[in-house]
């Protein structure tokens, strides 16, 4: 398959505020928020979210499922 015949969609977005410039509690709700959406992403196409932790792979499901690797 050739790169030309890839259909790759994505999204660019432009943030209100950089990181940089965020205080401390901003930014960790601006955290928490991210992964929030990332987790409801993944699941909202199938798929589940992969963590290594200590060298240990958590992959947790939609279903509220983890397992461990």
């Amino acid at each position: 398959m050739l790169a030309e015949d890839l259909k790759i969609k994505y999204r660019v977005g432009t943030m209100a505020k950089s990181p940089l410039n965020m205080g401390p509690e901003e930014y960790k709700n601006w955290q928490i928020q991210g992964e929030k959406e990332i987790r409801e992403y993944l699941f909202s196409i199938g798929q589940p979210l992969v963590n290594i932790i200590d060298g240990v792979t958590i992959i947790e499901y939609s279903d509220g499922t983890i397992e461990k690797q």
